[in-house]
Parts: C-alpha cells; sequence; structure tokens
C-alpha cells in the first residue's frame, strides 16, 4: 500500500486543487445550459453560500464552487493513490464517485440540512441535470489525475507493469 509521506500530503493537496479546479470549470456550462432547459441546477451554492454571506454574489459563489471541488477532489484522489483497482479504471472510478457523492452530498445532505425535498421526492428532472454533472466531474479528476497518480505508484513500486515506462 502507497505509504503517506510527508512529500505526499503537499503533492496531493496540489493535485486536488488542480484536478478539482479543472473539473469545476468543466461543469460550468452545464448551469446555464441546463437553466435554458428549464431544468434545476445549482441549487445548492447560493444557499450554502447564504450560511456566511449576508448576500452572495455570483463571484463569491463562483470561488466556492472552486473550494467545493478542491475538497470534493481529495477523497477521489486517495482512492485512486490507495486502490490499485480504481486507478486502473480512472475515468469510471471518478464517474462511480461522482455519482456517489451526489447521492450523498445532493440528493441526501442538503436537502435534508436546509429542508428541502429531496430530488427522489421531485423526480427526474431534478435529478439529471445534478447527477450528470457530478458524475462529469468525478470523470473529469480521474482523467486529470492520471500522471499524479501513476508517477506516485510508480514511485512507491505499486504500478502496474508497463505502467512506469511511459
Amino acid at each position: 500500500m502507497l505509504a503517506l509521506t510527508p512529500a505526499l500530503v503537499p503533492a496531493l493537496l496540489k493535485e486536488a486543487v488542480r484536478s478539482g479546479t479543472i473539473a469545476s470549470l468543466v461543469i460550468v456550462p452545464l448551469s446555464p445550459l441546463f437553466k435554458a432547459l428549464g431544468l434545476r441546477i445549482g441549487h445548492y451554492g447560493p444557499k450554502f453560500a447564504g450560511l456566511y454571506l449576508d448576500d452572495p454574489q455570483p463571484w463569491q459563489i463562483f470561488l466556492q464552487h472552486l473550494v467545493i471541488g478542491w475538497l470534493s477532489a481529495l477523497p477521489l484522489l486517495v482512492l485512486l493513490l490507495w486502490a490499485p483497482r480504481a486507478s486502473r479504471w480512472p475515468l469510471a472510478a471518478g464517474a462511480a464517485y461522482g455519482a456517489l457523492y451526489y447521492v450523498a452530498v445532493n440528493s441526501l445532505a442538503l436537502p435534508l440540512y436546509f429542508a428541502d425535498a429531496t430530488p427522489w421526492q421531485m423526480g427526474w428532472p431534478t435529478i439529471w441535470p445534478s447527477l450528470a454533472g457530478h458524475i462529469l466531474f468525478g470523470a473529469c479528476i480521474g482523467f486529470t489525475s492520471r500522471r499524479f497518480v501513476r508517477g506516485h505508484q510508480c514511485m512507491a513500486g505499486e504500478a502496474g507493469a508497463g505502467a512506469c515506462a511511459r
């Protein structure tokens, strides 16, 4: 198993910021697209920002979106580093992580916290835009972190045959 060394922690945080930023930016165009189709997306960004800001401005919500992207990337990066099967299929692992993240956070925890109906109660038109965004987010992190994950697995001698020669 890959050891959590003092050098790995800052590298992991740096990769979370890099991959989390890329994935967060990739999903931004989904919001106006889905909203133009009359679908709900981005419902909890302003609500969450309202917990610590009186009048959240768009730039503050965008900054929050990036920071949440960084924090949300960390568990997936840890999974990819320490679960060899997940790192063999990083896009699939990322997509599965995104779906699970949506179910746990956006469809259960946030509606419960804000006393909202769950997306499951409101139906598929409420579920699929956010679910699609979270799946894309996770898949993007899986894709963008491949070199980071492979490099650290190679240094630890845990990469598969031929993976370190690339």
